[in-house]
């Protein structure tokens, strides 16, 4: 299935970010697709600290990466995503493309479920926010 991306933003490799052979280090662009992720939700206007609050609480349940064309220090990039549900589970789909060439960089597929007082659940406020109907 092609992702259907939704949401993109741009961002900017920083030099820390870096290993000794100045590429983006691995762990790194789980943060870019996590701060993606934030960013989405904020645009819907969902906040992760007022649903905890509520005893909503998303948690990574599986990841799938692809690294493809390594990002080097100051290298801006646009990171994508995409959502669609499964079941409980949210599924994000996120590409990492390198402004400059558009070269495609790293792929990820993240599955998100939700805990409801700390057990597995249907969330009806992230249902709501991503478009989806609550799942009977």
């Amino acid at each position: 299935m092609k992702p259907n991306y939704i949401f993109e933003t741009e961002m900017e490799v920083r030099d820390y970010e870096c290993d000794i052979q100045g590429i983006v280090n691995n762990a790194n662009y789980l943060h870019y697709t996590e701060h993606t992720r934030h960013l989405f939700l904020t645009s819907l206007g969902v906040s992760f600290a007022r649903l905890h609050e509520k005893g909503v609480d998303a948690v990574v349940a599986r990841m799938n990466l692809q690294y493809k064309t390594p990002l080097r220090c100051d290298d801006v990039f646009v990171s994508k995503l995409g959502v669609r549900k499964e079941g409980l589970r949210y599924i994000f789909d996120h590409a990492i493309h390198r402004k400059s060439d558009g070269r495609l960089c790293f792929l990820a597929t993240v599955e998100l479920v939700s805990l409801i007082n700390g057990k597995l659940g249907v969330s009806e406020d992230y249902d709501r926010a991503f478009g989806f109907a609550a799942c009977e």
